[in-house]
């Protein structure tokens, strides 16, 4: 059974950091490519950032870029998200989602953790 479980989310002053991490088990980890996504309410959910299986090659939204880093560990099944300079705008549920990579479509999706950032 495949699960994804994010950690490190909380409540941060603007300008703030966080670490967000998603542990995945019950997959063959580096064969799956990793996204973040966030859901603020009252909007659709967005990719926030995407990595390979290899964590070669790394997108980021327009919005993080420059600010969030994604990274992994395989040898960990772990990855990270890394947020930096937070804004009030990033205040939202961040869920992490595995892709096979012979998918277009994600396949397993994390329960999410929530971010808030205050003014």
């Amino acid at each position: 059974q495949v699960q994804l479980v994010e950690s490190g989310g909380g409540l941060v002053q603007a300008g703030g950091s966080l670490r967000l991490s998603c542990a995945a088990s019950g997959l063959s980890f580096s064969n799956y490519a990793m996204g973040w996504f966030r859901q603020a309410p009252g909007k659709e959910r967005e990719v926030v950032a995407r990595i390979t299986g290899s964590g070669a090659v790394t997108y980021y939204a327009n919005s993080v870029k420059g600010r969030f880093t994604i990274s992994r560990d395989n040898a960990k099944n772990t990855v990270y998200l890394q947020m930096n300079s937070l804004k009030p705008d990033d205040t939202a549920v961040y869920c992490c989602a595995a892709r096979a990579t012979s998918r277009h479509e994600y396949d397993y999706w994390g329960q999410g953790t929530q971010v808030t950032v205050s003014s």
